[in-house]
């Protein structure tokens, strides 16, 4: 039986709904959550209940850090982060970039560090990140950050962040006549990003789990077809992330023959091989899945598949 809870992508919401799942409606397992801060507020909750879970696309290295209870079935930050400094390095010859963070959100402050780190490394020069601006969840007009990092002309803007957040950036940028390359991360694979970004999110390139127009393979064949029948349009990287958090669950159900919490427990860290639709998974020594990053663009107003960097 499944049992959904709201965390209405609030870190307080998100304690209160852990604390609903394991006292309340005593579950399991937990799938979830979508981000690092609320996965990171509902953990301790889950772990002193001794309650098993699995995020699904929670990208920051504290979710599962020191909480023996937390898996995860997505890649990290410090994969993440440096496999998009070295595509700004490598593949788009940037000389200069500029950062601009969501300082509110733990997941678009790590993942801008360990870009940082990456790209400053490459590049052999600290100057090489030209600026570094903030904003808070929620904001509405960027146009001081943005006008800001205009008088530095950078190659690429690296901006991990919501995706409505986001689009407004690119949108405001491309209002004031900035010509730079936008790179982000996972959080844009939504088709809300095209929504909000209109034309001014064409060409903007970032990484992410999944790949519809290349399925990796027959589980990802399975899956897609799947979602297509029952929902009539294209899932979002972190639906099939959902996806494979839900099977590992199961399948350490399966394998511990039981619904005890530390059976289950024990059986997702076991996981090895498991064919899931956004790749193969097995869980590590620090209860995190060694994935693969794919690169996409948007492109027509599509998603459109660039390349798959493995860790």
């Amino acid at each position: 039986q499944l049992v959904a809870v709201d965390n209405k992508s609030d870190k307080v919401e998100a304690a209160n709904a852990a604390t609903v799942l394991v006292q309340k409606e005593k579950v399991k397992a937990v799938i979830g959550s979508w981000g690092s801060s609320l996965s990171m507020a509902g953990g301790p909750i889950f772990a002193e209940a001794k309650v098993p879970a699995v995020a699904v696309s929670a990208t920051n290295p504290n979710v599962t850090k020191g909480n023996p209870f937390y898996f995860r079935v997505c890649f990290l930050d410090p994969f993440q982060g440096t496999v998009n400094a070295s595509y700004a390095f490598n593949t788009l010859k940037a000389k200069k970039v500029a950062i601009i963070r969501e300082v509110s959100n733990d997941y678009s402050v790590g993942l801008a560090k360990f870009f940082v780190d990456e790209f400053v490394k490459l590049a052999g020069d600290p100057a090489a990140v030209v600026a570094t601006s903030d904003y808070n969840t929620g904001d509405q007009d960027f146009t001081a950050q943005l006008t800001n990092i205009k008088k530095f002309e950078p190659d690429v803007i690296f901006a991990p962040g919501n995706y409505t957040e986001s689009a407004l950036i690119i949108k405001q940028a491309r209002a004031l006549g900035m010509t730079a390359q936008f790179l982000g991360g996972d959080t844009w694979d939504m088709v809300a990003f095209q929504q909000v970004g209109g034309e001014a999110v064409e060409g903007a390139t970032f990484s992410t789990f999944f790949a519809n127009d290349v399925p990796i393979n027959k589980t990802s064949e399975a899956f897609l077809k799947a979602f297509r029948d029952e929902y009539k349009k294209e899932p979002p990287a972190v639906a099939a992330l959902g996806y494979d958090a839900y099977m590992v669950i199961l399948d350490a159900i399966k394998r511990a023959n039981s619904t005890d919490p530390q059976k289950i427990r024990d059986a997702i860290a076991q996981t090895k091989d498991f064919e899931g639709s956004a790749g193969s998974i097995t869980i590590n020594a620090e209860r995190n899945a060694d994935k693969a990053a794919v690169f996409k663009t948007v492109k027509d107003g599509k998603f459109v598949f660039l390349t798959t960097v493995k860790p």
